[in-house]
């Protein structure tokens, strides 16, 4: 198993084990965005504040009729199964969401 792979495994552990998340208001305006950001650079290396600020939900979130999971936001890297969304950086799981995703 390679770093990724168990940096998943104890994001998945988290948010089956009840860590409380915020996967909502989702961020649908720029100043949404950004006031997501900040609290994210503010949580700097802290992976539960990171994940519970940024919404992480183990299923795709439906928003506004369009579904929402990693593999379908800009910042996803499909051969890694990453996130590079510089506040968040962190490998997911394609069904995956957050509340920052992006088209």
């Amino acid at each position: 198993m390679n770093d990724d792979d168990g940096k998943r495994e104890e994001i998945k552990a988290l948010l089956t084990g009840g860590l409380k998340i915020e996967a909502f208001p989702r961020a649908d305006t720029h100043e949404a965005v950004q006031a997501i950001v900040a609290q994210l650079q503010a949580a700097k290396g802290d992976l539960k504040a990171r994940l519970a600020i940024g919404g992480f939900t183990l299923t795709p979130i439906e928003h506004d009729g369009i579904e929402q999971s990693c593999e379908t936001c800009m910042y996803y890297k499909v051969h890694r199964r990453y996130c590079e969304l510089p506040e968040l950086e962190v490998p997911v799981e394609p069904e995956w969401s957050c509340r920052l995703w992006r088209i």
